[in-house]
């Protein structure tokens, strides 16, 4: 793709014999995420099937004109002092043990884990989670933090967290690059017991999401950390 010129989206027809047909699309990951492909697939399948689309009242564009009157307005400064509060100063290095030496040259070279909780396991992490007024994810954000702090033994722990970056109803069935990062910093401790530091968590997630219309670049390009 050539970022100066649309379409930033192709398709193309495959016809087979037999008439089993591939459709092929390709789509450049700025102006579409994870949740866009489901849209398009069923919109494609609303399609096919006969099915009209109701009407959007809010497209792509006045999501972004919308980000623009903000930055404008000063209405997004609140926001960049929550963060710049929040990531002012050291940010810590996360040094976890490991069986080599740290190249010199940093990559994104790596692996992906999957596990599979039980269905009983997750009935109780949602269970537990909605109790203290959060939601699985937050949960799942403290054990993680736990984790990593019984590897490292650092207190502070800050964790990259992608976020679908569409807040209103208006903005769910529109197709387009929503998705933002936000920074979770949370301080596990040897002291603290499971559920006060959960609660902790469930209230650092909640400030996160309120001020998630800072764009992280943005955030990266004001801080200038190492």
């Amino acid at each position: 793709f050539d970022l100066t010129r649309a379409p930033l989206v192709r398709s193309g027809l495959i016809r087979q014999p037999g008439g089993n047909d591939t459709w092929m699309l390709d789509i450049h990951h700025i102006v579409s995420d994870g949740t866009s492909q489901t849209i398009l697939a069923e919109d494609f399948i609303s399609l096919y099937n006969g099915e009209s689309l109701e009407s959007l009242r809010l497209h792509y564009k006045d999501f972004s004109q919308w980000q623009i009157r903000m930055s404008v307005s000063g209405a997004i400064r609140s926001q960049e002092d929550y963060w710049v509060g929040l990531l002012s100063g050291e940010i810590p290095r996360l040094n976890l043990p490991v069986d080599y030496p740290r190249p010199g040259t940093f990559s994104f070279a790596g692996a992906r884990y999957n596990f599979e909780l039980d269905h009983e396991e997750a009935v109780k992490f949602r269970r537990l989670a909605a109790g203290n007024g959060g939601t699985l994810y937050m949960n799942f954000l403290a054990v993680l933090d736990i984790l990593l702090y019984k590897y490292t033994g650092q207190g502070d722990i800050l964790i990259g967290s992608g976020i679908a970056g569409r807040p209103h109803a208006d903005l769910q069935h529109i197709i387009g690059m929503f998705v933002n990062m936000v920074v979770m910093r949370n301080y596990p401790a040897g002291e603290k017991r499971y559920e006060p530091f959960l609660r902790e968590v469930i209230d650092n997630c909640a400030l996160a999401f309120e001020n998630q219309d800072v764009q992280f670049e943005e955030l990266v390009e004001k801080l200038k950390p190492e």
